[in-house]
């Protein structure tokens, strides 16, 4: 079935309120990146290639003969910051179409390569090469033997308009020539905005992708290979690497990987992605040609490669016999941008940097047990693979189905799907290697003394330990330590669950998907009690009454899908739930209440891009409707909300993560009142993370 990307449900209700908040400013973007390439890169480039294999645990495959047959109706992806989606209708006897796209509505001038350009006889089509927040038009005429018909009407289209990272495409002829094209290049672009989506550098990175049998040189890929990533590697001296990387901590994660990060050199130099470089910095551009050599004025930064001779599947959910090509595309991607691991003691990747064998212990070697952790080890967040046939930078596969199915698995298995999340390991592992993901971070609040206020929950991601600050209004009063939350687990609500007057925690692990209650009497654990397992690929995102039971409730999202959910609990106990709204792009759900005071809890939507809100009225779980909020200023970030003056009216939380100063905006309904500072953190404790 077809599906638009739609933010239909938020009504235009813009509050431009002048915030009174002193925040830096800074430039977040940067121009594109077009003529890089034309330069001689500072270090020496070479080549890595990349093989994901299919699972072998399971019955042998071999290539077939053929491909896939056309797949039907394509899912339309949002348009991305450099890219769209033109579709259009088909006419029966038409063989061919031909294919504008302009800046203006007149067509007096042509987006370069896209004037009467014959995409073939299909319903859809990526343009890409494009500029963010702007508005394009395309238009399309059929052909046949007889020559063009009419011009289609002119439709429109804007690309994202937020700052960020830009992943942009160039299309093989292997793929513009597929019958599959439109729903191929679809898929691609759906993979292209989940980056987007995550990370806000300001790069443009430049893949070639492919369909096809053979590697970029014309040679066969090996048999047994799902799809194949070639890359611009670089040689760079230990010391400006790791400077670069230590430099370039702009989150959580990157403040806690900091601290686990070798005090001498483990190698002479240090070999990241070309984009991983940029990323940081460095002096590191596209020099790779379209067959996968290097050299000067080489315009991509690497080429993907789907095996043609595998049933991939474009769209979703997978079938059974089918391998999903999104799930695969998006392998690549990391191992074009990022992804790499030598595992000995000469020229290490930026992945050994985070390779341990137990607490306190390094393992940059094949042999023995190694995983990815960010905290010296302590937490093991995914296992790396050992075996030398398969890539030592991809996480551990075991037999299919996999009970993980993570997109890095070494190999991959029918009928199963995956997506990179900002939780994801593969999230986690771009963010410390030098990507910045964007904040979507949660803050914990609830009242933990009982005096009609709102306190704020700390936490310290190098010793887990959590805190609460009692405060009246946006003053802070006084603090106590509380729990510290176990390795592999996260705080992800606050809410009464036993009903004895007290906020309790609601605990999260990622690995397991199991949730868990610790049951507080103020900052004091008194007991806990596990709570429901999560579906896979579902996160606990929030907790709060929908069915006014009296008992908190889970809200889940999937990150793949963009959807939420409501689980209803009983204490700790599920007894029921449903879906609920699924979000727009580039949207994250950072809290609920009831802002309208209709006796429903409603979604605090933030777009961490261009720091707009938005709250989406709900009656238990059903959008009623939506409107705007006010835009959160530049260089903070909405993390929670919560009634801070007691007027009844929900307010936003702020953090700003440069400062570890907070703020409280002051709102009635969706409507900004004013804005009043809180209490600044102390080094070493943010009010989002674990």
């Amino acid at each position: 079935m077809r599906r638009r990307f739609l933010i239909g449900a938020l009504v235009l209700v813009v509050c431009g309120a002048g915030w009174g908040l002193a925040a830096p400013v800074g430039n977040i973007s940067s121009p594109r990146q077009t003529d890089i390439a034309a330069r001689s890169p500072a270090f020496q480039a070479g080549v890595a290639t990349h093989e994901t294999r299919i699972e072998s645990q399971t019955a042998p495959e071999f290539p077939s003969a053929t491909e896939m047959s056309a797949q039907g109706e394509i899912e339309i992806p949002a348009p991305t910051r450099a890219s769209f989606m033109a579709t259009w209708d088909t006419a029966s006897d038409a063989i061919g179409y031909l294919l504008d796209v302009s800046t203006n509505n007149s067509f007096s001038s042509y987006v370069k390569g896209y004037h009467d350009l014959d995409v073939g006889n299909v319903a859809g089509r990526v343009v890409t090469g494009l500029n963010p927040g702007t508005t394009y038009y395309y238009r399309v005429r059929a052909y046949n033997a007889s020559g063009p018909g009419r011009y289609s009407d002119a439709m429109s289209v804007t690309t994202a308009s937020t700052a960020g990272l830009i992943i942009h495409a160039t299309f093989d002829s292997s793929i513009t020539n597929n019958p599959n094209a439109a729903a191929i290049e679809a898929m691609i672009n759906r993979s292209i905005s989940i980056y987007e989506s995550l990370f806000s550098d300001p790069i443009t990175i430049e893949i070639r992708y492919r369909y096809s049998t053979t590697a970029p040189d014309g040679t066969p890929l090996p048999q047994g290979t799902l799809s194949q990533s070639d890359s611009v590697i670089y040689d760079i001296p230990w010391g400006v690497y790791f400077n670069a990387l230590r430099a370039d901590a702009t989150t959580d994660n990157d403040i806690l990987a900091n601290s686990s990060l070798p005090g001498n050199a483990l190698s002479a130099n240090i070999k990241p992605k070309g984009p991983n470089g940029r990323a940081v910095g460095l002096d590191t551009p596209p020099t790779m040609f379209a067959n996968g050599t290097v050299g000067n004025g080489g315009p991509y930064d690497g080429i993907v490669t789907l095996n043609s001779s595998f049933p991939l599947q474009f769209t979703r959910p997978i079938g059974a016999n089918n391998f999903d090509a999104q799930n695969a595309t998006e392998h690549e991607i990391d191992e074009v941008i990022a992804f790499a691991s030598h595992a000995d003691v000469s020229n290490l990747r930026v992945q050994d940097l985070f390779s341990w064998s137990s607490a306190g212990v390094r393992n940059i070697t094949a042999t023995g047990t190694r995983y990815f952790s960010i905290n010296r080890g302590v937490t093991n967040i995914v296992n790396f693979n050992q075996n030398r046939s398969l890539d030592l930078g991809d996480w551990v596969s075991t037999a299919c189905p996999q009970a993980h199915p993570y997109v890095q698995n070494a190999a991959g298995c029918r009928g199963q799907s995956s997506d990179v999340t900002a939780t994801s390991p593969e999230g986690i592992n771009l963010d410390v290697v030098g990507y910045d993901l964007v904040n979507a971070a949660r803050a914990a609040v609830a009242d933990f003394n009982n005096d009609g206020h709102p306190d704020y929950v700390l936490r310290n991601p190098g010793t887990r330990q959590t805190a609460i600050w009692y405060l009246n209004n946006n003053i802070y009063q006084s603090g106590a330590l509380g729990p510290s939350i176990r390795a592999g687990w996260s705080l992800d609500g606050t809410a009464d669950f036993n009903r004895d007057v007290h906020p309790d925690y609601a605990l999260f692990n990622s690995a397991t998907d199991r949730t868990a209650i610790w049951y507080m009497s103020g900052p004091t654990r008194i007991a806990s009690a596990y709570g429901p397992t999560l579906p896979g690929g579902w996160d606990l995102v929030a907790t709060a009454d929908f069915n006014g039971n009296g008992y908190p409730d889970y809200v889940l999202y999937n990150a793949s899908s963009r959807q939420t959910a409501i689980w209803y609990l009983n204490n700790n106990v599920y007894v029921g739930g449903g879906y609920g709204p699924t979000l727009p792009v580039n949207w994250s759900l950072m809290g609920v209440a009831d802002f309208n005071r209709d006796g429903h809890r409603d979604y605090l939507l933030f777009n961490s891009s261009n720091h707009q809100t938005a709250i989406w009225y709900l009656s238990g779980r059903t959008l009623v409707r939506g409107a705007y909020g006010p835009t959160i200023p530049s260089g903070w970030a909405l993390v929670a909300t919560a009634d801070f003056n007691s007027d009844g009216h929900p307010d936003y939380l702020l953090y700003n993560p440069a400062s570890r100063q907070t703020a409280i905006a002051y709102l009635n309904n969706n409507v900004y009142v004013s804005a009043a500072f809180g209490p600044t953190l102390p080094a070493a404790w943010s009010l989002v993370g674990q």
